[in-house]
């Protein structure tokens, strides 16, 4: 409570009511300037973008530049003082896309399970086992980087189980939160692209045969010939491990955040229990704490998915079951408790889940307005064969870094890059991991992403003090990644 009121007394409200007058009557004015189709805006579709960031930048304050971003996108487009009611309908529109049912029903309900497990002392029982294992900072993460790997099935899965269930090892050993959400992060996604039986394969896979590349029921193997060139996931999960053991030593904000800790300071930076899944009331916590009542949810969770064709929501809608019945039957909790804490769950999640209805908002502004066309075609007029993986790559990374688009973004470049490498008679296995490997680059290091949200919630860290400290080393995973699109295009151009 002491750290909300800080926050709030910290904000201003006069200062940032002016701004955002301010910014709503410049951005109405320009809009006359602007062409009267929002397909022939062109480099007017980067101001929003370029404003978010800024003010993000400026303010640490996510959610208030969504909505500001937004309103600018949509003054550009509608031209209306109405502009928040353009806002009120793709705010219900995007509420009502089916996608937004699937990811609040499934980020909803994992919340329920993490609530579930840690009330059933699921995690207390792993933290004591792993303990046993982990003799100090370095070995405690790389048992988080090896769990990490091992929930390979999706991202949000991973993100959501890997943090919840080793960060009481992690702060057993002193590491900042920061830290844990780093290689969290860094073995969701990267990993989730590397393997083909993952839901990003099943997706990928399924554009590659949509656009032409591949033929009907054969994205999967078309998709297995673009992993060896998502250079990005290769390179940002194999440089975890060379951050834990200090070959590429602690620098930039993490540095800062390490000095925070060892001069006594908290292991979660300021504002973290806004998203924290474990803030507000404590739980109450089996006697016995017994690790099967993490292992069975998990597994379950897993096979589930597996069954009904890697559907992670029919996982998540069939393990709550499995852990009413598996709970009650040890007598850990009634019925009323475990409903109590299946809600609880839910409550915990309404922070990231804003933040990411926000962010899809946006990014269907960004559409509206053509920016992500923009920059696409940009990029198509002005390159070679050979330059043609590593601008693919630069330009899209930066595209998904503003939108936060996720899986969005495939779904957008994926039916230009195709065609233009197969016309330009490029390599398509490296074009296509040029595009996979800018999505992962782009949702690793974007303050509102779904995989930045989420990872924070999970590990109990500010998310963005999570991006601050991560994104120095997501650009110097993201250039190493460069170099390698710009040599193989070369040779293999």
């Amino acid at each position: 409570m002491r750290k909300m009121k800080e926050e709030l007394f910290g904000f201003e409200p006069r200062r940032a009511l002016i701004a955002a007058i301010c910014i709503i009557v410049v951005t109405w004015l320009l809009s006359f300037l602007m062409p009267t189709e929002a397909s022939e805006f062109g480099a007017w579709s980067l101001l929003p973008a370029t404003f978010l960031i800024v003010y993000i930048f400026i303010t640490k304050r996510i959610l208030e530049s969504l909505v500001l971003s937004c309103l600018m996108g949509l003054i550009m487009a509608a031209k209306t003082v109405n502009v928040f009611g353009e806002f009120s309908t793709l705010l219900t529109d995007t509420m009502l896309d089916p996608d937004m049912a699937w990811l609040i029903i499934v980020c909803g309900l994992m919340g329920s399970i993490i609530a579930l497990i840690e009330r059933a002392g699921g995690a207390i029982a792993f933290g004591n086992w792993a303990a046993k294992h982990a003799k100090g900072e370095k070995s405690s993460l790389v048992w988080t980087w090896i769990m990490g790997i091992a929930i390979f099935l999706d991202d949000y899965l991973n993100s959501m189980a890997v943090g919840s269930c080793m960060r009481s090892l992690t702060d057993k050993f002193k590491v900042p939160r920061e830290m844990l959400a780093y290689v969290v992060d860094s073995t969701a996604a990267p990993i989730c692209v590397l393997i083909p039986i993952s839901t990003w394969a099943v997706f990928a896979g399924g554009l590659l045969e949509v656009n032409g590349w591949a033929p009907e029921g054969m994205g999967l193997v078309y998709f297995i010939q673009t992993i060896p060139y998502n250079f990005y996931a290769w390179v940002a999960a194999i440089m975890v491990l060379l951050v834990i053991f200090r070959i590429i030593p602690i620098f930039g904000p993490m540095k800062k955040a390490y000095a925070r800790v060892a001069a006594g300071g908290p292991l979660a930076p300021e504002g973290s229990e806004k998203i924290d899944l474990y803030s507000g009331d404590a739980l109450t916590f089996a006697k016995t704490p017994r690790i099967i009542n993490l292992v069975i949810p998990i597994i379950s969770l897993v096979v589930f998915t597996l069954i009904f064709d890697i559907d992670l929501q029919m996982g998540v809608i069939c393990t709550i079951p499995v852990m009413f019945i598996l709970y009650l039957a040890q007598g850990i909790m009634n019925a009323e408790e475990f409903a109590d804490c299946v809600v609880k769950g839910l409550q915990n999640m309404i922070m990231p889940l804003l933040l990411m209805v926000l962010a899809w908002v946006f990014a269907a502004m960004s559409e509206q307005i053509g920016f992500t066309q923009y920059v696409i075609d940009t990029v198509a007029a002005n390159v070679g064969v050979a330059l043609l993986p590593f601008v693919v790559f630069v330009a899209l990374a930066i595209t998904q870094f503003v939108t936060g688009t996720n899986w969005g973004l495939y779904i957008i470049a994926l039916p230009i890059v195709i065609p233009l490498a197969i016309q330009m008679d490029a390599n398509i296995a490296l074009s296509v991991g040029a595009v996979i490997s800018a999505g992962v680059l782009g949702s690793h290091c974007c303050f509102y992403s779904d995989a930045t949200v989420l990872t924070s919630a999970a590990c109990g860290c500010d998310n963005f003090r999570h991006a601050v400290t991560q994104m120095p080393y997501g650009i110097l995973a993201g250039v190493i990644a460069a170099i390698m699109f710009l040599v193989c295009g070369f040779i293999m151009g």
